[in-house]
């Protein structure tokens, strides 16, 4: 008697329709149906395959002892999901050394994330196998969505979303498109990633595509605690050009993406004519340091645009959109917000400080010059400086004529800001300092304690305000000579005294001041 064939039969991603003629063929034939299940017994991939089965066929349900769970095995969960794939393989050997075909199910492509490979890596060299590939939750998950994957040279990444938040982020940002697949309990960590990657609001879910409880979604919309491990995020890699097919309750939405060719209509959105476009300043960190005029634009708008640290400031409302993403993405922000309010919706764009101060009001308004965005209103709401906030910490340092300049060389290059710095150090004015240092960039720090020795003495006061207003805030007074470069960071505002500035020991502490009058 000859031994049996083991087929690994691709089912597609849910809808029995979707079954090819040859997997449909194989399930009729085969002796032996075998697939996979948790505890529960219910298994997706019997499901799918039902209509094609015929009475009196054997199966072979392969229950897993675990999933979710904790295990006692002395090998952990890894021990026991190994010790259940070689019992799992000999039961299906069996059958085929008797001479009966196994047609082993798959959801999807059976050597595509599926439970089938691990069958195949310990019965194909005995046995004879073949494999029928099957459509994709990917594919079907970009049916659903309705757009375009990829096009011409754009590079499609596939990732899983039990992968570390920090590495996941690491790879969005290096990519044209995504699918990020394995959700479940994993959601919350994967929308971090898309956050932190800039890649939030282009994102879209989809749970359970092709299947008659079909659902799609902005990624940002989507409750954490309501997230089945059959479900999909995508990223695609064009713009779409056509209305999507997203849906939030029982209202039906469309992309939020800076396309003007398709309608677009958001759950938050006014519904009729044009909204506008509110860029504010939160204050640099106390709640306190809010403003009203800026508690009750928050509390009216429909959608909140901005930076993932500073929409997590502002408390969550019951039906207001919240779209954050990466700090690197200013222009692509505020076309989103000039697009949502062109659309009908009442956006807030969120800075920390003031909005005008190297944060998003100048982004918006250079955005909002282009003609499509002509009859968009913008209104700028100030906030409290950061400068201002680290100042009063130990006195009145900025008391006089001050400058304010970013060490940040990302949109100006380095020759520039030594330029300016040097020029207000000649003018003998204090001089703020936004964004001295990052993770990335750490060599300015010191760059500029040597421009600015060039023309202020050695015992120039120097205050170093770090996450003021906030939880860890800490505040020092050093002399230009002695600033340790490796103390800053990009939480930290720097404050450089002129000849005036006068320190001033005291039971509160140091106080600085420059005086109002100037000595000639």
């Amino acid at each position: 008697m000859s031994d049996g064939k083991l087929w690994g039969v691709g089912l597609g991603p849910g809808d029995p329709e979707l079954v090819t003629v040859k997997a449909a063929r194989v399930i009729a034939e085969a002796d032996v149906i075998a697939f996979h299940s948790a505890r529960h017994g219910r298994s997706i991939s019997r499901g799918i395959a039902a209509p094609y089965m015929r009475a009196g066929q054997l199966e072979e349900h392969l229950v897993y002892p675990v999933t979710t769970e904790t295990t006692d095995h002395p090998g952990g969960y890894q021990g026991a999901i190994d010790d259940f794939y070689e019992q799992a393989a000999e039961r299906l050997a069996a059958h085929l050394a008797a001479g009966r075909s196994v047609a082993l199910l798959a959801a999807g492509d059976p050597l595509f994330y599926s439970s089938y490979m691990h069958m195949h890596r310990r019965l194909a060299d005995r046995f004879e196998a073949e494999i029928i590939p099957g459509i994709t939750s990917v594919s079907a998950a970009s049916a659903a969505l309705g757009t375009p994957l990829v096009e011409g040279e754009q590079v499609l990444t596939v990732l899983p979303g039990t992968m570390p938040a920090d590495e996941l982020t690491r790879r969005l940002r290096d990519t044209d498109a995504a699918a990020i697949m394995k959700l479940g309990r994993t959601y919350p960590g994967v929308r971090r990633a898309l956050s932190d990657s800039g890649r939030l609001a282009d994102a879209y879910y989809i749970e359970r595509a092709s299947s008659t409880r079909e659902r799609v979604l902005a990624a940002a919309d989507v409750d954490d605690a309501d997230v089945p491990y059959f479900s999909i995020t995508l990223i695609p890699g064009p713009q779409p050009t056509t209305p999507l097919r997203l849906a939030n309750s029982a209202q039906h939405q469309q992309s939020t993406r800076g396309t003007t060719t398709a309608p677009v209509t958001n759950a938050g959105s006014t519904g009729s004519g044009v909204g506008e476009v509110v860029v504010v300043g939160l204050g640099p960190g106390s709640p306190d340091w809010t403003t009203p005029e800026v508690e009750r634009a928050l509390a009216e708008a429909t959608d909140l645009v901005g930076y993932t640290t500073y929409i997590n400031r502002v408390p969550a409302r019951p039906g207001q959109r919240r779209h954050a993403s990466d700090n690197r993405v200013e222009s692509e922000r505020a076309v989103m917000a000039l697009d949502l309010a062109n659309h009908g919706a009442k956006v807030v764009v969120v800075s920390s400080g003031d909005p005008g101060v190297f944060a998003m009001a100048a982004a918006v308004l250079e955005e909002s010059a282009d003609p499509q965005w002509s009859g968009v209103p913008v209104r700028v709401l100030p906030g409290l400086t950061a400068a201002n906030a680290v100042a009063s910490r130990v006195g009145a340092p900025l008391g006089h004529d001050y400058a304010m300049i970013s060490l940040s060389d990302r949109l100006k290059p380095w020759e520039v800001v030594a330029q300016r710095l040097s020029a207000v150090a000649a003018a003998d004015m204090a001089i703020a300092i936004y964004n001295p240092a990052s993770s990335q960039r750490t060599w300015q720090v010191s760059a500029m304690r040597d421009v600015l020795l060039e023309h202020r003495k050695p015992d120039t006061p120097v205050v170093l305000g770090r996450d003021v207003g906030g939880p860890t805030e800490s505040v020092r007074v050093v002399t230009l000579a002695d600033l340790d470069p490796a103390e800053v960071d990009m939480r930290t505002l720097l404050i450089i005294g002129a000849s005036t500035t006068a320190v001033l020991e005291s039971e509160q502490g140091s106080r600085v001041y420059t005086s109002r009058r100037y000595q000639r």
